[in-house]
């Protein structure tokens, strides 16, 4: 099996390197794989000109799967939009056709007291976001900034084919019946006509699925619900800006964006595997940065990806017990734990596996 590792930006390099000790770990332990190492984002820019190099892309379609740390820089703002790091991740979610992207939001139970809400609202909790990834206002034409009038006017379209939202759905719907069986989809049909067919689609193919409860809500109530009352999910399914927007939003009731990962898929179950959180400019290069993130998303990728459901829960478990046992980056740190940085962490996960 053939990774495909794409370090990134800022804090990137550093947690990579922690999710490769834990790959190192497992190869030893007769996992059979083989990685190779590309640039993607501001690190391509600077060597290539191109935020997702031919080579990268190239890299990636002949791996089973691809493993992402971050992107971005703020020293990247001042360029052309095209060439900016945030468009090769775009490019290679594009590129691989990985149009779906599952964000869980899992409360550790030792963490509940990290969480901004309170514990007796978030115990417990544990929520599949299912967000569209390839379509929707980020990829909709037309785009750009044009002349109107004397006056400059920005334009941005959502646009969501029949066909892309029937294959969204199908992936929701599976994954609510390995899961709690209840299903809520997010629009905001009262004002969209995109969102509209969004709605009408997935009421058709949840015909298919007739033991799944169904639910719709518009997406500002359901971004209200997730602070008043986030357990009443269980699976959300939803389109590429709100999925953005609630996956983060979900992130904080767990206690950390740094402590999620996640998967973006493609028909045949080839998958993309990153971390939610971004390249962390600001800690890049001090040892500081949370790896856990990082790598769970090792664990996602061996479950989804490479039929490793044995690996991806020694991973998980291992994880678990470095909580249980108190060791806390700074993100997730609270009185009467054991702060460590980002070897220090790694270096326990690696004990505890």
């Amino acid at each position: 099996m053939k990774i495909c590792i794409l370090p990134g930006d800022g804090i990137g390099p550093e947690i990579m390197a922690q999710a490769l000790r834990v790959l190192d770990a497992l190869r030893a332990d007769g996992l059979a794989i083989e990685t190779e190492q590309a640039l993607i984002g501001g690190a391509a820019v600077d060597a290539t000109g191109s935020p997702l190099p031919d080579a990268t892309l190239k890299i990636a379609r002949e791996s089973d799967a691809v493993l992402l740390a971050a992107v971005g820089g703020p020293q990247y703002d001042v360029l052309p939009r095209e060439q900016r790091p945030e468009r090769g991740l775009l490019g290679i979610r594009k590129g691989l056709d990985a149009f779906a992207n599952l964000r869980p939001a899992l409360l550790y139970e030792e963490l509940a007291s990290a969480s901004s809400l309170k514990p007796e609202i978030v115990a417990g909790l544990d929520i599949l976001i299912i967000r569209e990834l390839t379509g929707d206002i980020y990829f909709g034409e037309p785009r750009g900034i044009a002349m109107r009038h004397g006056e400059r006017v920005g334009i941005n379209t959502m646009v969501y084919s029949e066909s892309e939202i029937r294959r969204i759905a199908h992936v929701a719907f599976k994954a609510a019946m390995k899961r709690g069986r209840k299903l809520c989809s997010v629009d905001k049909m009262n004002v969209l006509e995109a969102t509209q067919l969004w709605r009408d689609v997935v009421i058709e193919v949840g015909a298919e699925y007739p033991e799944v409860a169904l639910s719709h809500m518009l997406v500002d109530n359901a971004a209200m619900q997730l602070v008043r009352n986030p357990k009443q999910f269980d699976v959300m399914v939803t389109g590429n800006m709100f999925g953005d927007i609630l996956s983060d939003e979900a992130s904080m009731l767990t206690g950390s964006i740094g402590m999620l990962p996640s998967a973006s898929l493609d028909e045949s179950g080839k998958g993309l595997y990153e971390p939610i959180h971004g390249s962390a400019p600001d800690i890049a290069g001090k040892g500081l940065a949370n790896p856990l993130a990082m790598i769970l998303s090792v664990a996602m990728m061996l479950r989804y990806s490479l039929n490793r459901e044995d690996a991806a829960l020694r991973i998980e478990s291992a994880v678990k017990k470095v909580l249980a046992q108190g060791y806390r980056t700074g993100d997730i740190w609270t009185a009467g734990t054991n702060k460590v940085g980002t070897k220090e962490m790694g270096d326990a996960v690696l004990a505890a596996l």
